[in-house]
């Protein structure tokens, strides 16, 4: 959410990042809603004030003027239960077309739809195999490590069970992550994954967004498709001081998405299915636009020493205008080589935000000047499996079927060197 007095000093530009990103929200309806906001409280509060003045002056008067001034007093009573009404519908329409609000992209990002994604960094080389190399599935299958079928029968499509080695991979690769990032400073968060409507409002998956949501509509919750989003709520409706910013938080959870229109090759074994774990990267930080860059080169960091540690050869790729998010201020994706699919695979997805998701969810932070502000949030995966397997598997397959491991990832998975 933005400020409502930046929309009103730059709607120009606020249209400009509707049409760039896609969003579709009507800026001068809601600068007319704004408007009649303003007016209905201004008028309520007179009314209110007229009503409390005459409330004081009633015992003073002489019993025919007190008649006429209580009948007087009834009626304010009357027209401003009128006017809140018609304000609680104005105020109703005003939060919905806020939420519907772009965040205006970064004057460096590539401007388009995701043909304008820029690649900024390459590292490492995709493997040449001089054999015939197996998919990721059929890796796991030649060593038991993976069941579809079942879990299809089990769970429906896009599920399944991790086996064995599977799952020690899978284990291995979020506990590099956790202790990377704990070196690295970062507080270690096992997170709710059930959350309130409020959640999911006040990080930005809603309104845009809430079909890729499994709700338990019971309960008025809903399952979060990252640790993210419990992590920044966590400090919803606080007061933060400046001298303990930024806060670096890791979050490990599991994440569940509907995956609503994904489809083709997206669908095909691990790579997109709609329950997974993830370690998620948060950072809250003071609202310096300067700084949110560095944390947001941080942030990138991490992900690629991650990938660097398990020897897997990736890109950095600048997303642009069409291809974000409505609150993302800069976005960087990195994608990792999988051979299966001839290509670069999205893993990670690095975004500033800055103080869209703050305000929100009301967190501030006091300043050494005794003033308030809102905080600048930024986050990016640090790993999500099982769809990191899919690369680690199919560039460290060897002729004879056997998987190397690479060595930062063994004593994770009992020191082994290989699989098979």
């Amino acid at each position: 959410m933005l400020d409502i007095r930046f929309i009103r000093a730059h709607a120009d530009r606020i249209k400009e990042a509707a049409r760039l990103k896609g969003i579709e929200v009507d800026i001068d309806r809601l600068l007319a809603v704004d408007e009649r906001r303003r007016e209905l409280l201004q008028e309520v509060e007179a009314l209110k004030q007229r009503r409390n003045e005459n409330s004081r002056r009633i015992p003073k008067l002489p019993p025919d003027e007190r008649e006429r001034l209580r009948e007087e007093t009834r009626r304010l009573g009357e027209t401003i239960r009128e006017k809140e009404a018609e304000l609680a519908a104005v105020l109703e329409e005003f939060h919905a077309l806020m939420l519907l609000v772009p965040n205006p992209p970064s004057p460096d990002t590539p401007v388009g739809d995701e043909s304008a994604n820029r690649e900024v960094k390459r590292v490492g080389e995709p493997p040449s195999f001089p054999f015939p190399p197996k998919n990721h599935v059929e890796l796991m299958l030649l060593h038991d490590m993976l069941d579809v079928e079942r879990g299809v029968k089990v769970a429906g499509s896009r599920s399944y069970f991790l086996k064995n080695d599977g799952v020690l991979l899978h284990l291995g690769v979020l506990r590099l992550a956790l202790d990377l990032l704990r070196e690295r400073g970062f507080t270690l968060m096992y997170v709710p994954v059930l959350v309130n409507a409020f959640a999911m409002e006040g990080t930005g998956y809603f309104p845009l967004g809430r079909e890729q949501a499994y709700h338990i509509p019971e309960d008025e919750k809903y399952l979060v498709g990252t640790a993210e989003v419990s992590l920044v709520a966590y400090h919803a409706e606080e007061i933060l001081r400046e001298e303990d910013l930024p806060l670096r938080y890791a979050g490990i959870s599991e994440a569940f998405r509907r995956e609503v229109g994904s489809a083709g090759r997206d669908t095909f074994g691990l790579y997109r299915v709609h329950q997974f774990s993830k370690v998620e990267q948060v950072i809250l930080a003071p609202a310096d636009e300067e700084l949110s860059y560095q944390l947001h080169m941080e942030l990138l960091e991490n992900a690629e020493e991650l990938l660097r540690r398990l020897e897997l050869p990736y890109r950095v790729v600048q997303i642009a205008t069409g291809d974000m998010g409505q609150g993302q201020v800069r976005k960087h994706d990195i994608e990792t080589w999988m051979p299966s699919r001839g290509a670069y695979g999205e893993t990670h997805s690095c975004s500033t935000f800055h103080d869209f998701q703050a305000r929100r969810l009301k967190i501030r932070y006091r300043k050494s000047d005794g003033s308030l502000a809102y905080a600048y949030t930024l986050n990016n995966t640090a790993i999500a499996s099982p769809r990191i397997l899919i690369a680690l598997l199919e560039n460290h397959q060897m002729e004879d079927g056997r998987i190397r491991i690479p060595e930062a990832l063994r004593p994770y998975v009992g020191g082994k060197a290989y699989i098979g």
